[in-house]
């Protein structure tokens, strides 16, 4: 049986193909009934499952592509994102931001919409110049940034095809520093969040909701870092998100100036990220509403903690991807590192969603939601997949559910 990384989910699929080639892909895509591509397994739902054939990207080959005169990468989207950086950075040149795990794969970030945070730092899909995909037939078509279809393609959770190469933005390799800071009260934070926000080129704030201040606050600077944090201590010690986990897990904090690629992760590449036995939820909020959105989750703090690992808030750069979380406006991410339970954190979804949706939030695609709401072009989507893939070959139950093709 295929499991995903957390081993939360078994994959349904009566077969899973591993071609080494875009060639063997293509002839796969096109001799299938119903496909799904599989990245490095790190969704926590059914979103990359199928009842038909999966199709796994994570032996096709990097062969990374670098062209400095055009500021891009193309690599293969079965690629790691850590993979893919430290090759990038070897030859000088970076991406302008990073997810917190640097395991996961190009095409299943971005088809998900996932990000890392920096009040200017749009979604990894943002950095998407253009997309190869294979449709249902077989044949390789590319969607390239300018293109009518091209914002539709991006975060498009694997609808319309499987990703084989992505070309992404780059500029030239810079350095960052990292440090935590201790116990930022909560009255700063609702009265000063964008100061906290904007005080480094990447803030992350690590939380429980029930407790009066926030316990770290880690920023990831591409310049000097502050003494304090607005009356918040630098922690003196490495220190895990995580109560009890192991800091050798983390990057390197304490202000210690390293490569990009090595900073701006919070967990570094040869480790298993947070302790791999949990569930995730994100919901993206749009940051008008972000007061609002903390003063709710305040007041479910006491339902929320004995099921809550750990929440972090983060901050994402507007995007006109049409099925991205930060589609036309800019959004705060609140995210929730559950227990490895499913009945319980299933029980709590109903509430939070009660409480963040009437506020414009939207889920992460790969994290564990009930609800997904309205998008402002999600009828338009809907029709470039009724186009692109007319028999819903790359469909299943999950996004048949949640972005329902026409007639559906």
């Amino acid at each position: 049986m295929e499991w995903n990384w957390a081993r939360s989910h078994a994959y349904r699929a009566a077969r899973v193909a591993h071609p080494t080639s875009v060639a063997e892909a293509q002839e796969l895509v096109a001799g299938a009934g119903r496909v799904r591509a599989l990245g490095s397994r790190h969704s926590f739902t059914a979103v990359a499952d199928s009842d038909g054939l999966l199709l796994s990207t994570r032996d096709l080959p990097l062969d990374l592509v670098l062209d400095e005169a055009a500021r891009t990468v193309t690599v293969s989207a079965g690629a790691r994102y850590g993979d893919v950086a430290a090759a990038l950075d070897a030859r000088g040149w970076a991406l302008a931001n990073l997810a917190s795990l640097p395991h996961i794969s190009v095409g299943g970030a971005v088809a998900t919409g996932t990000h890392g945070s920096g009040d200017r730092n749009g979604s990894l899909a943002a950095g998407v110049r253009a997309i190869e995909l294979i449709g249902p037939d077989g044949e390789l078509r590319r969607v390239a940034r300018g293109e009518a279809d091209f914002a539709g393609s991006v975060v498009a959770l694997g609808v319309l095809g499987v990703a084989t190469r992505v070309t992404l933005d780059v500029e030239p390799s810079y350095v960052v520093r990292q440090a935590v800071y201790r116990d930022l009260p909560w009255s700063t934070v609702e009265g000063r969040l964008d100061e906290v926000t904007g005080s480094a080129y990447s803030v992350s704030l690590f939380l429980d909701w029930a407790a009066g201040a926030v316990d770290q606050v880690w920023l990831k600077s591409r310049g000097g870092l502050p003494a304090t944090l607005l009356g918040a201590a630098p922690a003196t010690q490495t220190v895990h998100m995580l109560a009890g986990a192991p800091t050798a897990a983390v990057t390197a904090q304490l202000g210690e100036p390293g490569p990009w690629h090595e900073r701006l992760p919070h967990f570094r590449m040869a480790f298993t990220p947070s302790r791999g036995e949990e569930l995730q939820s994100e919901y993206l909020v749009p940051r008008p509403a972000a007061p609002e959105a903390f003063a709710a989750m305040r007041r479910l703090g006491p339902a929320v903690a004995p099921v809550l690992q750990v929440s972090e808030v983060r901050t994402v750069a507007a995007d006109d991807l049409w099925l991205s979380g930060a589609y036309g406006t800019d959004v705060v991410g609140i995210h929730f590192t559950w227990v490895k339970d499913a009945e319980r954190v299933y029980a709590l979804l109903p509430a939070i969603e009660a409480a963040l949706l009437p506020l414009g939030a939207r889920p992460h695609w790969g994290k564990c939601f009930l609800t997904a709401p309205a998008y402002p072009r999600g009828e338009d989507f809907r029709a470039l997949r009724a186009r692109v893939d007319p028999d819903g070959k790359f469909g299943n139950a999950f996004v048949d559910d949640v972005l329902p093709r026409p007639g559906l």
